[in-house]
């Protein structure tokens, strides 16, 4: 009879311990809700600096790529384009451009752009950002960016108007999260 007792005793206690109380489910909904907070409040920023370093990278590239095109003209249009014979400014040939007509040359394109004050004031953003050609072979690659040139005459290295043997070269991209990337460089009269 005993043995009965407390095999009964023990079967209703088995009862009582395999449930949870609406007090414990309340409790621990809200120790996990708080868990999940601090989880995504971690996780959330640093996938914005991985979008960040992205960004970076591409405008790098874009800005690299221009900067290669723009060097690979000629100093002014009344050099030689090819470089090396004729060189504007000297004694008996045609003096440089003055920097106040600076950018492209009548009807010009970026396609047919033959010296590096014809990239003054470019600014092209998004789908209209160009390439070396001056095709739209980087439609979709560049949207949310914007690039913008300015060329200066610059024989001081300081960043002055000055001369016309040096021509500075300034390209700011602009990435899609509002982050501005500098390049510069100088081409020289030779």
């Amino acid at each position: 009879m005993r043995s009965s007792f407390l095999q009964a005793s023990f079967s209703r206690a088995n009862k009582k311990a395999k449930g949870f109380t609406l007090l414990e489910l309340v409790i621990g909904i809200v120790v996990l809700a708080i868990s999940f907070s601090v989880i995504t409040s971690f996780i959330v920023p640093q996938s914005e600096q991985s979008a960040n370093q992205i960004h970076q990278i591409r405008a790098a590239e874009l800005g690299q790529s221009l900067m290669n095109e723009i060097l690979a003209k000629a100093f002014d249009e009344q050099s030689d384009l090819v470089g090396g014979a004729v060189r504007c400014g000297e004694t008996g040939l045609n003096a440089c451009t003055i920097s106040s007509s600076f950018g492209p040359d009548g009807a010009e394109t970026r396609a047919s752009f033959d010296d590096v004050d014809d990239y003054h004031n470019l600014n092209e953003s998004g789908d209209n950002i160009q390439g070396v050609s001056g095709d739209n072979s980087l439609v979709g690659l560049y949207s949310g960016y914007r690039v913008q040139v300015a060329v200066a005459y610059d024989d001081t290295f300081n960043g002055s108007d000055t001369g016309s043997l040096v021509k500075r070269i300034d390209i700011t991209v602009t990435t899609p999260s509002g982050e501005t990337v500098q390049f510069a460089t100088y081409k020289a009269n030779f």
